[in-house]
């Protein structure tokens, strides 16, 4: 796969912008761990292989264990491995991620709210939007996975 182009240097202001958004959800108040498996989770639905590998990775640094990681994407099978807060966040990232086959409905809403509440869930959907845009932008212009560079 070959880097199409270095968005970062050619719009640094908009890639500045995202970067600020980034900062908001890390200082919102939803644990670290949560929104990094949420961003895993929104880049497996993606098929993203730089944010993948990348988020595996902080999730490493962090100390998550391996069988967790190799049981994101079966979440919904993994029982008490995921908390009741990893469970909500992932079905609502596969809700708003899904926007066009889901037009995430009344069910998910109240499911997700009853968890999170007004304010988590706002931050959590910021979240979920932010790492939708990332995953375009990387696959767009097909950045290359830090895996792929060490091969």
């Amino acid at each position: 796969m070959t880097n199409r182009l270095d968005y970062n240097q050619i719009a640094p202001n908009g890639a500045k912008a995202l970067g600020g958004v980034y900062g908001y959800v890390m200082q919102s108040g939803l644990p670290g761990e949560l929104v990094d498996l949420v961003y895993l989770r929104v880049s497996q639905i993606n098929n993203c292989a730089y944010c993948l590998d990348m988020h595996t990775r902080e999730l490493v640094k962090r100390g998550v264990k391996i069988e967790k990681l190799a049981l994101v994407q079966a979440w919904k099978e993994g029982g008490t491995l995921f908390s009741e807060a990893e469970r909500a966040a992932f079905a609502w990232a596969e809700s708003v991620t899904l926007v066009a086959e889901t037009s995430v409905p009344d069910s998910a809403y109240e499911a997700a709210l009853q968890v999170f509440g007004e304010k988590q869930l706002v931050d959590l959907t910021i979240a979920i939007s932010l790492m939708n845009g990332y995953n375009r932008m990387a696959i767009s212009f097909r950045n290359t996975p830090q895996a792929v560079l060490e091969n």
